[in-house]
């Protein structure tokens, strides 16, 4: 399956472990995860581009999400880009999973959204992160 995975970038990093651990479990699951450079998996050809012009990354971007069957949103740190990211999916009828650490400040638009093909999950540690996201992903097979 070829998973979009989103999370915060220029809206700090302070969660850069976790994302790396979730995207690594699905690259072993044999999924594709055309942002896995965002989350700091650096053997990803695309590659995280801090320094390319915002057009370039927009339309680089929306094309992996045209692509992807399902994207998957880490949200405990807040980002306007993932926010959009979650609601242009949405809006083209691609499932999308939130996720975010136990405590974390989300967003009322986020956990107040209930448009179809959204799912919400808390978690207490990684494994559990990665468990619901092993769990959504078999959800839509």
């Amino acid at each position: 399956m070829k998973i979009y995975f989103a999370c915060s970038i220029t809206g700090g990093r302070e969660d850069e472990a976790i994302y790396r651990h979730i995207v690594q479990a699905l690259l072993d699951d044999g999924h594709e995860v055309p942002t896995a450079a965002n989350a700091g998996i650096s053997n990803n050809t695309a590659g995280f581009e801090p320094d390319m012009d915002p057009r370039e990354v927009y339309s680089r971007d929306i094309g992996w999400i045209d692509d992807s069957d399902t994207l998957i949103a880490e949200v405990s740190t807040p980002s306007h880009g993932v926010g959009y990211e979650i609601g242009y999916a949405l809006e083209h009828q691609k499932p999308v999973l939130c996720i975010f650490r136990q405590g974390a400040r989300v967003s009322k638009m986020i956990l107040g959204n209930t448009k179809p093909g959204l799912q919400i999950a808390d978690y207490a540690s990684e494994e559990e992160a990665i468990q619901d996201v092993r769990n959504f992903l078999a959800n839509l097979s």
